[in-house]
């Protein structure tokens, strides 16, 4: 029983951020707000809900492993795994100011992300954690980020996978939301919850449940949104949906879990830490090879490879 809840779980997290995508954009319509609030609120928060409720849960209920994981996985996933599949779909062309602005905060983020939770390494701590200091700092840059999307940006297309397909009448957009956020927790829960059985039957680690499964689980709406975008040829959505969510991952959703409980950092996790810098900085390598600004379709087949090279090592060494 508690497999299928863990099944159901994450069909409700993808199903509970589309309805909140769908209601919060038709309220905004109805609202008037501009199609570039709409793009940088709706659209990158609504793929990266899945994440934030699992963690929240995670959190509260002391599965801090699935928290960390989820995010170090994640973020893996979303580079190696669907920015080579979306090239492989169509070469990815990447504006310039994402090469130069946004792609090195992703490494920014990483590398922050590593220096705060190696308290033993760089302070001497006995132990190594994520504290609720770390995560002001963290939500600190998710405001700074913010400032300066809200500063510069140009108002992004949005793509019809990312829109409502109607603009509903008012009672209907707030119920969507009300019904997304329902799924949202009920289906977190279910999934922390599947997630911690079945490491244990399964005589793994919370981390690595958390660094694949839950990971790919939580990832599959941006995976949807890059992909679909990608076949429309909207590269500039396919790859900026992946590099935003990145770093709200990091920034906020890493802030707000650890606010909620410290969030106690293994050693082994820097592996991962180090995975994430170097798919960053392999990401920022190829938009100088071959086509310049380009993610090309042999870059997407080293990408795919690169990510099911990493998924074996975990499964052989963890």
């Amino acid at each position: 029983m508690t497999y299928t809840l863990f099944a159901i779980g994450f069909l409700l997290v993808i199903k509970g951020a589309k309805f909140l995508v769908d209601g919060a954009s038709s309220i905004a319509r109805i609202l008037k707000v501009s199609d570039l609030v709409i793009g940088l609120t709706v659209v990158a928060f609504g793929t990266s809900f899945p994440e934030l409720s699992v963690n929240i849960f995670a959190s509260i209920k002391g599965n801090t492993d699935i928290a960390i994981g989820n995010i170090l996985g994640s973020n893996i996933f979303n580079i190696l795994l669907i920015l080579g599949v979306s090239a492989i779909i169509y070469p990815l062309k990447v504006s310039k100011g994402t090469v130069w602005k946004e792609i090195p905060l992703t490494l920014l983020a990483a590398g922050l992300l590593g220096i705060l939770a190696n308290d033993k390494f760089i302070d001497g701590s006995s132990v190594s954690a994520l504290t609720r200091i770390d995560g002001l700092i963290f939500l600190a840059f998710f405001v700074i980020f913010l400032y300066y999307i809200f500063g510069i940006a140009k108002p992004p297309e949005i793509s019809d996978a990312n829109q409502p397909a109607q603009k509903h009448g008012i009672a209907k957009s707030i119920f969507l939301v009300v019904l997304g956020l329902f799924c949202l927790m009920i289906g977190a829960r279910w999934a922390v919850d599947g997630a911690v059985k079945l490491a244990l039957a399964l005589g793994v680690s919370e981390s690595l449940i958390g660094l694949t499964i839950v990971a790919t689980g939580t990832s599959l709406p941006e995976l949807a949104t890059s992909a679909v975008a990608a076949y429309k040829k909207n590269t500039d959505i396919a790859v900026g949906n992946i590099v935003g969510s990145n770093i709200f991952n990091i920034f906020l959703i890493l802030g707000v879990s650890s606010i909620i409980r410290p969030l106690p950092f293994p050693a082994k996790s820097n592996v991962d830490i180090g995975v994430t810098i170097i798919s960053s900085l392999l990401l920022f390598l190829c938009m100088f090879t071959g086509k310049k600004r380009f993610l090309d379709r042999w870059e997407g087949l080293v990408f795919v490879f690169l990510y099911f090279s990493y998924v074996t090592f975990l499964i052989i060494l963890r």
